[in-house]
């Protein structure tokens, strides 16, 4: 009841104009099939298909704008000779179907594109009846996006920040249902700016799984590694390590604050969140790192996992102490890919189980793109990046102090 409920909020939000990015993608994909698929049939026949009920030739295309409320769709319209003029059905009907056309998009969105669910969706797009394999092509030509965005180069700036994340979905995989892990990969370049990087589906979140994902984003041009930013999994510590030794590791404070606060009682956990924030906050770190210490010394004998948490995992929250208190704010925790997550889990949780991996991985990438999209698009720098050189100069004293 959840999920269907979940489903309806979003469809209503599509409806109101909520958040559609994603949909006039998805609009310029499902019309190229519909023209495609329509003007066979209108010529009686397929593309150099040699047939005795031709009524027609193809001639080429004639581009054709088609304004909506996602945006300006940019279409070719396939023309003809030999026969009456072939135009979409959908142009005709575009303006009074424009509403459930949407919801069939969204609909198709949370499905995770399996081909049989599409064509369903695709015939209450005004009575469209397309075949299983025009069906499959739409998911393919999605997925040939989705591919041009996850394989782009990335050498053209550096990435000084990297933030990694993973949830699970379920996928049927050789007639089994298994839990597939989404790992994601966010950066921040060396002008400040926020793009996604990659993200793969694997059967685990592991040092291996990450290790690949990390040796994949360096083949693709990513250096400058600063600092990485996750959760305590210690696959990623691990698989820092190895791929970017030169770079600090951060462990998320929201993470560290909720792992400790899920060992306290209910009285306890407000006392216990502000000692930890209070100590965060002091500037010096040997200073912070002191105040915890008398924390973990205040909670050990109603709490010893907590002073041990504490003693052990405090000072890797203090890896970005050194940055300015504006740009610390931004990349203390793990904030920025979390949202990109949740919003993740909230449309797989709608489809429960999905048909197959590639259908759950379409999905995902779908999401990606769209939030990539908008990241790229704002006005503001994410993050100044001034802290970056005056770092590297301060590690480069540093060594050679220690030589």
């Amino acid at each position: 009841m959840t999920a269907m409920k979940d489903f309806a909020d979003y469809l209503s939000q599509i409806q109101e104009g909520g958040e559609v990015d994603i949909m006039k993608l998805m609009l310029e994909t499902m019309a190229k099939a519909v023209m495609e698929a329509g003007v066979a049939e209108h010529v009686g026949a397929d593309r150099h298909e040699r047939s005795e009920g031709r009524k027609g030739h193809r001639n080429g295309y004639k581009p054709r704008k088609l304004k909506t409320r996602v945006g300006e769709l940019s279409l070719d319209v396939p023309q003809v000779r030999g026969t009456e003029p072939y135009s979409p059905l959908f142009f005709a009907k575009w303006e009074r179907s424009e509403r459930a056309l949407l919801t069939a998009c969204a609909e198709m969105y949370f499905m995770g594109v399996s081909t049989r669910k599409v064509k369903h969706v695709l015939e209450k797009m005004g009575g469209f009846s397309l075949s299983a394999s025009t069906v499959s092509c739409v998911a393919q030509e999605l997925d040939e996006k989705l591919a041009e965005f996850r394989e782009r180069r990335l050498d053209e700036r550096e990435w000084p920040v990297l933030m990694v994340d993973a949830c699970y979905v379920k996928a049927r995989s050789h007639g089994r249902v298994r839990k597939q892990a989404a790992l994601v990969v966010a950066g921040i370049n060396d002008d400040g700016r926020r793009e996604i990087l990659t993200w793969r589906l694997a059967d685990l979140e592991s040092e291996a799984t990450w290790t690949e994902v990390f040796r994949e984003l360096r083949q693709r041009g990513v250096t400058g590694v600063e600092l990485v930013v996750s959760d305590g999994h210690l696959g990623i510590q691990a698989a820092v390590g190895t791929q970017w030794s030169q770079a600090t590791w951060q462990r998320c404070w929201t993470h560290f604050q909720r792992n400790a606060l899920a060992k306290v009682g209910h009285k306890d956990k407000k006392p216990l969140a502000q000692e930890l924030r209070a100590a965060r906050k002091i500037e010096d770190v040997k200073t912070s790192l002191a105040e915890a210490e008398r924390v973990a010394e205040r909670w050990e004998n109603q709490y010893p996992q907590v002073a041990t948490q504490i003693r052990e995992q405090f000072e890797e929250t203090l890896a970005t102490h050194d940055l300015p208190g504006p740009c610390r704010r931004r990349v203390y925790t793990t904030n920025m890919i979390e949202r990109v997550m949740a919003e993740i889990k909230r449309r797989t949780n709608v489809v429960g189980i999905f048909p197959n991996v590639a259908s759950a991985d379409r999905l995902i990438g779908a999401h990606l793109l769209e939030r990539h999209e908008s990241w790229v698009c704002e006005r503001a720098r994410y993050l100044t990046m001034n802290w970056v050189d005056e770092r590297r100069a301060n590690t480069k004293k540093q060594k050679q102090n220690a030589a």
